[in-house]
């Protein structure tokens, strides 16, 4: 469990099996001109914000709890920041939005898959919930910088099953520190791309309580 004493917040800065074949390749391409597009020029995690967010949901290096393992994936849904857990008792710390209402669902997951530019198809139950807004999406839609999964996704689970629960970016980047999604975690685009190769498959998230206060005040 997390505590008010496990984040301290610095100022420090974010650090700055083959497959071939032309498809492959032309797609590569597509992807970096879609991560050239949603990131700012001269960007700088720590001071770029075109997007209009609060200065406290931009990257911070903070210090973290010992016992935190190097790798895992800590969201405190009240704050709404996600902890990328380092090695040295740090921890990166970026803004995030969660889901709407009773749509969020606290727990610990494993990240069994991640994926560029993916493809999104609404659930079963988002159709179900709200067929006005996504039965026109049920055979899903391609990755680009307006899909709802943005530049990168972390897909969550339990065990073997997929919980349909993802951690992205975001074509709404005002939406960040708020409560928006329909179950999943979202980030800044730039900013998941910047995190995306440090997090691998088989790492821990735990998805904390929105009721419960799990951070450090100011």
């Amino acid at each position: 469990m997390l505590t008010r004493r496990h984040f301290i917040a610095s100022s420090l800065a974010l650090f700055s099996p083959p497959i071939g074949g032309a498809a492959m390749a032309s797609t590569a391409s597509q992807w970096a001109a879609w991560d050239a597009q949603v990131t700012p020029a001269n960007y700088d995690p720590a001071t770029s914000n075109p997007w209009g967010l609060h200065p406290r949901f931009l990257p911070q290096r903070v210090e973290t709890n010992r016992s935190l393992v190097p790798g895992d994936i800590h969201v405190d849904a009240v704050a709404r920041y996600l902890y990328f857990i380092e090695d040295g008792w740090t921890a990166m710390r970026y803004g995030v939005a969660i889901a709407r209402g009773n749509l969020y669902e606290a727990g610990v997951y494993t990240i069994k898959r991640k994926a560029k530019w993916p493809r999104w198809t609404p659930t079963a139950d988002m159709i179900r919930r709200d067929p006005e807004e996504y039965a026109q999406f049920a055979d899903g839609v391609p990755g680009g910088p307006t899909n709802p999964l943005g530049s990168r996704a972390f897909y969550l689970y339990e065990g073997n099953r997929d919980t349909y629960l993802r951690i992205h970016g975001t074509p709404y980047p005002r939406s960040i520190g708020g409560r928006a999604s329909s179950g999943c975690v979202r980030m800044v685009m730039a900013h998941i791309i910047g995190l995306y190769e440090r997090v691998s498959t088989g790492a821990t998230a735990h998805l904390y309580p929105a009721e419960r206060y799990v951070t450090a005040t100011g």
